[in-house]
């Protein structure tokens, strides 16, 4: 007489216990493979909104778009003005940033996952920019100097918050600068977590960071993808940010702070 055979308890719970431990030894493998690949396609991305910058500079006289013009009411943000020289809104949405959004004017601000420089706002009155367009022959070193980098965004179709993603801005950072060293080195507020969420001590407008997004461990490792004068991109860790001139050696601070 035949008898079917089956598996026993022990071994179901043998080929359990093996697929649990090869699950937990490649599910991270995956998830790192995953973060690499969105992170290159972001710093693709900026090396695309970098060639935008500089053909935008080339139809106006080696002049920058402004991060914002509060000379008019409608406050457009630099996003409008490049869009005719990168076409595709998907170009400025990190993949790895949560529910990045297009940041279409000054109400919608907020959701952009890439920001310009504070230092390039325009404005008549000096009170939240300049009275000057940022120029290519007021900078001392284009290769050195940050316009565009990553920055925390608001969930697409949610409320702002204290989001500000269109910008970020070198001025509110806490940075205590040696008298030894260039104030130019000082960055903004950098970290490789959310730092909109993570202080909700300190109001909009003394927030407006950077976030080092890519590969995070909360250590400062987390990477952050810039975009600089010249237009090239380049990756920085959080903690190459914060080093200053030890570190990444970038001039945040090419013009005097406004306020």
């Amino acid at each position: 007489m035949k008898t079917k055979s089956a598996f026993t308890l022990i071994e179901l719970l043998v080929v359990i216990g093996i697929i649990a431990i090869l699950a937990a030894i490649l599910f991270p493998v995956f998830a790192s493979a995953r973060e690499k690949a969105r992170s290159v396609t972001c710093l693709s991305n900026m090396k695309q909104l970098g060639l935008s910058l500089m053909m935008y500079t080339s139809d106006y006289d080696e002049c920058y778009p402004m991060t914002a013009n509060y000379g008019l009411a409608s406050k457009p943000i630099w996003t409008e003005q490049l869009f005719p020289y990168f076409k595709s809104k998907d170009v400025v949405k990190c993949p790895s940033a949560k529910q990045p959004g297009y940041a279409a004017d000054w109400n919608t601000r907020g959701y952009s996952s890439i920001g310009m420089t504070a230092l390039a706002a325009y404005d008549p009155a000096q009170a939240e920019g300049f009275s000057d367009v940022l120029s290519d022959a007021s900078l001392m070193e284009v290769a050195r100097t940050p316009l565009l980098g990553e920055t925390p965004n608001a969930p697409a179709g949610g409320p702002l918050g204290r989001y500000r993603g269109h910008n970020f801005d070198p001025c509110v950072s806490d940075w205590v600068v040696p008298s030894t060293e260039d104030d130019q080195l000082t960055p903004p507020r950098i970290a490789d977590i959310d730092l909109v969420a993570a202080r909700p001590d300190l109001a909009a407008g003394r927030l407006k960071p950077l976030f080092a997004r890519h590969h995070t461990d909360g250590k400062g490792n987390g990477r952050v993808n810039l975009i600089m004068a010249d237009g090239h991109a380049k990756s920085y860790s959080a903690n190459q940010v914060a080093a200053r001139g030890a570190g990444a050696n970038l001039l945040w601070r090419f013009r005097k702070c406004p306020y």
